[in-house]
């Protein structure tokens, strides 16, 4: 709230105001019954009538312009931490947003920020208003009577415990309710981001019972929390009952034997209500408090979650844009060292301009190699260089600008077909744009559409097809001009005529670019200057493919796997 201190400031003071004119009341009250009425005194009842609505119209003026400077001040708290969430999303690491699974961070930015959002703002209200009418309407109580206000203190005590007593259960079951509402939101995400293979193997009704599971346990968990939040007020309202039927009991007796004025028991018995009435209003924050309070620790989760990959205090410029990379001993797994090695002594040399494919059987560690290179994930042992530089070295910003990656999952965003191209570099000219496009041969079936280059794309690209969004991937990748091309298996939804001439057409445009082509298919690394096969981690071997051909068991089942004895002896 530190930037908007003024605001969160003249909140509470609007809201002092208004306290002061709701103290003043029962005073002005107690001076007509006691004063005006007996004496028939019309001139200073009319004379303290209008002086209760001039106090009732300035506590009116002062509880709007508080409403008014809280909302706005919580608004922009709410922006701000929104604002910071997201910011620290994009910092994350592979491995953190893993975990942190996108249904629950998604909960994260909505729902838990306006759960304490709208707290900010009821703090600026009700925690001003509450405590100083409680203070207040005690102070006056106990100047109209000294000898009633004992009975305050048989109900406060009662009070005070009922409200420790929500405050603690309150936050382990609201926590509960949201960890609830996160495992909904997963399943959400995951239905909608999967509905054709849910139609497809026709498992809506799988799907709807999996939902309701999850929508039934948030119901009953957040109606555990409703009962405690329900149990409240009645409580609360029996207290105050109490309390009322005591004052009203002894009250009696002392105006019957004249030691007290009716008007006087009248103020004392509005000071007891608006003493009483906050301290209810400070029940419902409490419970309002202890659902923020866990939205806070799991914003605060997040917010205190450290990348997992980091720059380093000493880093340096990259040495320049020869393309060279360089794998040296290798080693990674994804849980840290002492986990199961995913890589293992891997070893390799790509020369500036050099094709090296990435071939082997699923799981081999292919995919996990290719993101080594730019960062997404820090090796666990050797080291990954560029141009004799260890990545760890650089800025992430500088590496990734040198190595553009395609991956295997194509995202592509809403809006125009040339936003998408330009993301990795909005300042690339449309010549820049076409080219690239040519160069991954999208253009012809760009033109195609009615409204080219400008045609909008759904979300996720759903109005094209899967080869049609690789080829669009693999030309907003060469907009960049990188020094390094990572073709993470982005071709399996290209045809093999189409996969043929666009790898020919890369190699032609961009000689100086090193590229790292990730491979199921055969005809994808032919050509390729150097071909890895992995099996389990390791590099089973290395060559061309006339040598791998020649040496390597491996290479030979993979490459017969996939073709005839024809087809091998034509390749070969």
């Amino acid at each position: 709230m530190k930037p908007y201190w003024l605001l969160a400031l003249l909140a509470p003071l609007f809201m002092a105001l208004e306290v002061a004119m709701d103290l003043a009341q029962p005073r002005l009250l107690q001076t007509i019954v006691d004063t005006g009425l007996p004496t028939g005194d019309l001139r200073l009842v009319l004379h303290t009538g209008y002086l209760m609505l001039g106090v009732g119209f300035v506590g009116l003026l002062g509880g709007v312009a508080c409403g008014i400077f809280a909302t706005i001040s919580g608004l922009r708290f709410g922006a701000d931490i929104r604002g910071s969430l997201f910011r620290r999303v994009q910092s994350l690491s592979f491995g953190n947003l893993e975990r942190l699974e996108t249904g629950r961070l998604i909960t994260r930015l909505t729902n838990d920020i306006d759960q304490v959002q709208e707290s900010a703002q009821m703090f600026m209200r009700i925690l001003v208003r509450a405590p100083l009418l409680v203070i207040g309407s005690l102070i006056m109580a106990v100047l109209t009577d000294p000898q009633l206000s004992l009975l305050l203190l048989a109900i406060s005590p009662l009070l005070v415990l009922t409200l420790v007593i929500v405050s603690r259960r309150g936050h382990v079951l609201f926590l509960a309710v949201q960890d609830r509402l996160d495992r909904l939101n997963v399943v959400l995400q995951e239905n909608l981001a999967g509905v054709r293979v849910v139609k497809a193997f026709v498992r809506e009704a799988h799907e709807r019972h999996r939902f309701a599971q999850r929508n039934e346990d948030l119901v009953a968990q957040t109606v555990r929390a409703s009962v405690l939040v329900a149990s409240v007020m009645p409580i609360m309202m029996l207290l105050v009952n109490l309390g009322v039927v005591g004052v009203i009991w002894f009250g009696g007796w002392q105006v019957q034997a004249g030691r007290t004025h009716v008007g006087q028991l009248l103020a004392f018995i509005n000071y007891l209500l608006q003493m009483l009435s906050s301290l209810m209003m400070v029940g419902m924050l409490v419970t309002r408090v202890a659902q923020a309070d866990a939205s806070a620790e799991r914003i605060l989760e997040v917010l205190e979650a450290d990348p997992e990959v980091l720059d380093r205090p000493d880093t340096r410029p990259p040495a320049g844009a020869g393309g060279r990379v360089e794998f040296d001993q290798v080693e990674f797994s994804y849980d840290g060292e002492e986990a199961e090695p995913v890589l293992r002594g891997v070893s390799f040399v790509a020369e500036p301009g050099q094709t090296v494919a990435l071939l082997g059987a699923t799981g081999s560690g292919k995919s996990t190699l290719a993101h080594l290179l730019p960062r997404f994930f820090d090796v666990t042992g050797g080291r990954v260089l560029l141009d004799g530089v260890d990545v760890r070295e650089l800025l992430q910003d500088d590496l990734r600008r040198e190595v553009a990656i395609v991956l295997q999952d194509t995202i592509l965003f809403s809006g125009t077909i040339r936003d998408n191209l330009r993301y990795g570099r909005p300042e690339a000219t449309d010549d820049e744009v076409r080219q690239a496009a040519r160069q991954a041969q999208a253009h012809d079936f760009i033109m195609a559409l009615p409204e080219g280059y400008e045609a909008t794309l759904g979300q996720r690209g759903v109005n094209l097809s899967g080869g049609q969004k690789q080829r669009l991937a693999i030309a907003r990748a060469l907009v960049c001009h990188p020094a390094v091309l990572i073709l993470d298996d982005c071709t399996s939804a290209v045809d093999a005529a189409t996969e043929a001439r666009l790898l020919q057409a890369l190699n032609e445009a961009t000689p100086q670019c090193t590229r790292l082509v990730v491979a199921q298919r055969i005809g994808s690394v032919l050509t390729a200057d150097q071909i890895l096969v992995l099996e389990d981690g390791v590099i089973a071997a290395a060559g061309t493919h006339q040598e791998l051909l020649a040496t390597s068991p491996v290479y030979r089942e993979i490459v017969r796997s996939q073709l005839d004895e024809g087809e091998v002896a034509d390749v070969g």
